[in-house]
């Protein structure tokens, strides 16, 4: 830990229960291989992208994610997919609670948008590489001097009509009992760029219906360990809901617009949160419901990939 305001969690090796359904070796090596070549021809494609329109950038950003996803034997399942497609010129904050490397990986192979990551994701083989050609931004965590700068530049990214991918929590969770509390710095940006702030709520589960720690990317462990045990799962599902968007006029300042997506991102999930309070008043959350509805069909998708 470089300072006293770095993100931690709770979460490590522990918190794996191991028992889920897993595959074969030999589809193991297959869904690595298939993984690897799918980072490669991207990370291939690197150079002409800039010489493409964007919703010709856009659909191929969503076919090497969801190639990704299949690769993998992932099945992803959207629920609001439209209302995160709609207002293609206009910026946005979108926010979603942080378990797995995959959870970047869904968000794209849905819509497409530049991301706010930790500085040493550059460094990794293949994918660093195309994660910065993505157009992401990044931060260093261990220097907190850089951060107004950083909060300046998704801000000014937002006003140019990008939607900004980023991980409030500031680290990952294993999604079982509940999420880390939502650090409220990266909602400046939103309330400096005078955008919306779109909160997603993710969820992983097996086949049966039961929800696992497995994706998560946790403790100490390396990204390779992380990648090894997805490959092994058997029915890996992953719920993507889009919340409704809450406007930066909605809270009063950055803490309580922080905690304002912090309860829908709970309510989505299903947990209770107990109400933020700001200068000694109670502070009411009214907490969006998900887009889309059981009485209203169409609005939930899946890809089978």
């Amino acid at each position: 830990m470089a300072h006293g305001w770095m993100p931690t969690s709770p979460c490590g090796p522990s918190c794996q229960t191991g028992d889920e359904p897993t595959v074969g070796r030999a589809r193991v090596i297959a869904r690595l291989t298939g993984a690897a070549a799918v980072l490669l021809v991207a990370a291939l494609s690197v150079p002409i992208l800039p010489l493409l329109g964007r919703r010709v950038r856009e659909l191929f950003a969503k076919r090497v994610f969801r190639s990704l996803l299949r690769a993998f034997g992932v099945r992803l399942v959207v629920t609001g997919e439209a209302a995160l497609r709609a207002g293609r010129n206009r910026g946005a904050l979108v926010t979603a609670n942080h378990i797995s490397w995959l959870d970047t990986a869904a968000i794209n192979a849905v819509r497409p948008m530049r991301a706010l990551a930790k500085e040493d994701i550059r460094t990794w083989p293949v994918l660093g590489r195309v994660v910065a050609a993505a157009g992401t931004l990044f931060v260093d965590r261990e220097r907190l001097r850089t951060l107004p700068g950083t909060v300046a530049e998704v801000a000014e990214a937002m006003r140019r009509g990008s939607l900004v991918y980023v991980c409030p929590e500031g680290t990952t969770w294993c999604g079982q009992g509940g999420m880390g509390r939502f650090r409220p710095a990266l909602f400046q940006a939103a309330i400096d760029g005078g955008v919306p702030v779109r909160p997603l709520a993710l969820r992983y589960r097996m086949a049966d219906g039961r929800e696992t720690p497995a994706p998560g990317f946790l403790g100490d462990e390396t990204i390779v360990d992380a990648v090894r045990r997805v490959a092994r799962l058997r029915g890996l599902v992953l719920e993507l809901t889009v919340l409704d968007e809450l406007a930066p006029g909605r809270a009063a300042n950055r803490r309580e617009l922080a905690a304002l997506t912090e309860a829908a991102t709970n309510s989505a999930l299903g947990r209770v949160t107990v109400p933020a309070q700001s200068r000694g008043r109670v502070l009411r959350l009214t907490v969006p419901k998900p887009t889309g509805s059981a009485n209203k069909p169409g609005r939930q998708s899946e890809t089978a990939v």
